[in-house]
């Protein structure tokens, strides 16, 4: 099982390109069921969620085609199977967006109930409530969402929350219902907005997108495009606590940094010089990082894929910073490792208390989720002496070799495979 290995104390100087965002790349492979032209996706970042996700679209009879490193050309036209089977779902939660496309376009579908990350619940009754809403006939047997209608019928759909996945499973399932569909509580993250905007070049009648209202005026049938993905500012977000950990001088070009308010703010409270312009960011860093508290919100709030990272910063950082979880009940799993580092942290509950300290110490740690094996890469580039990281298929999931590009920059940092790990 392949680790990776840092030594720690380098500051960061040059620059990183930001991969696409796989948040936004998941839901758009799957909106190419919803189909039967072909769409042609750029920026898709090469991750093993996208793999995955290929994976179980090609299984349904999805044409997929690499035309680049980072192209892709996708057919729906001779779908053979409306079954998503556990061996495939189980590794990810986000295959559950197939669900509203099969349903949609075909009139039933069969979706194993999703795993993923052991970060929290994540339940997929929301999705549930909003199809059969739409007039769904749904039922739950043997671990599979068992889902039929002759055509969806638009309808007014509140959710008890904001969900992401569920505002952009309900959206594409409008696209092809009978009539408008108001999506009330809606998520307004960028990659649901990245989703409607492909969905609309598609044909569809979208509107609100980026507010908690989307309305949805049904067609019969979408037709082909051509779509770029977003950047990913997650994957900024993180290179950008590393130098903010570190020190240095780091340019992120593909970067969006109209999508990060939040991020931005809170890195600047925490001492990074930071200038932007409308694809690139710099970040310069060079003093001890300020402690910063934050609170865990919905979009346009601090995201919770970014708490473990500003966490690990936080870490280092002078002063005391009180951090709030407010997405996930069991998104803390990371801190237990930092604190084999050295780092100083008291949990309350939803809350963590972090008293900074100079230096962490290198030691060798275990990710225990996609986000938590990015702090702890953090962790390792501001520690003194070597940092073993295990586990780190979690990181795999959404950064694309994520080693390489922090070498570019001048970090000690090697993946170990086979026997050397």
């Amino acid at each position: 099982m392949d680790k990776l290995r840092i030594a720690g104390g380098q500051p960061l100087q040059g620059e990183i390109t930001v991969s696409g965002a796989k948040n936004a790349a998941l839901p758009i492979l799957c909106a190419s069921l919803l189909t039967a032209d072909s769409l042609q996706l750029n920026n898709v970042p090469d991750l093993n969620d996208i793999a995955t996700t290929l994976k179980l679209l090609r299984q349904l009879g999805v044409q997929a085609t690499r035309q680049g490193p980072t192209s892709l050309a996708l057919s729906a036209g001779n779908v053979s199977s409306l079954e998503a089977p556990y061996e495939l779902v189980k590794t990810m939660r986000a295959s559950i967006l197939v669900l509203g496309p099969l349903l949609a376009r075909f009139g039933e579908a069969r979706v194993s109930l999703p795993g993923g990350c052991a970060i929290g619940q994540r339940p997929v009754d929301q999705h549930i409530k909003g199809l059969a809403a739409m007039g769904a006939e749904i039922r739950i047997e043997h671990g599979f969402v068992v889902a039929r209608a002759k055509r969806l019928k638009g309808a007014n759909i509140l959710t008890d929350m904001v969900t992401v996945t569920g505002t952009e499973n309900l959206l594409m399932a409008a696209t092809l219902a009978e009539g408008r569909t108001v999506l009330e509580n809606a998520a307004r993250e960028p990659e649901v907005v990245d989703l409607a905007n492909l969905l609309n070049a598609m044909g569809a009648r979208i509107q609100g997108q980026g507010t908690d209202r989307i309305t949805i005026d049904g067609v019969d049938r979408l037709h082909g495009a051509t779509h770029t993905v977003i950047a990913d500012r997650i994957e900024a977000g993180t290179f950008l606590c590393a130098v903010g950990a570190t020190g240095g001088d780091l340019l992120l070009r593909n970067a969006a940094p109209d999508t990060m308010g939040a991020i931005l703010d809170k890195l600047r409270e925490a001492g990074l010089d930071l200038e932007t312009g409308p694809d690139w960011i710099r970040a310069r860093m060079n003093r001890r990082p300020r402690a910063t508290s934050f609170r865990t919100r919905e979009y346009p709030g601090f995201p919770t894929d970014m708490q473990a990272q500003l966490m690990a910063l936080n870490t280092v950082a002078e002063g005391t910073a009180v951090i709030t979880e407010n997405i996930f009940e069991n998104r803390f799993m990371h801190v237990q490792e930092l604190v084999r580092m050295g780092a100083q942290i008291d949990i309350d509950g939803h809350t963590a208390v972090v008293t900074g300290i100079p230096r962490l110490s290198g030691t060798t740690v275990m990710a225990t989720d996609l986000r938590a094996s990015a702090s702890l890469v953090i962790a390792g580039l501001a520690a003194e002496g070597q940092t073993n990281i295990e586990r780190i298929y979690h990181l795999d999931r959404g950064y694309e070799h994520m080693e390489d590009k922090l070498r570019q920059v001048g970090a000690h940092i090697e993946r170990l495979t086979g026997a050397a790990a």
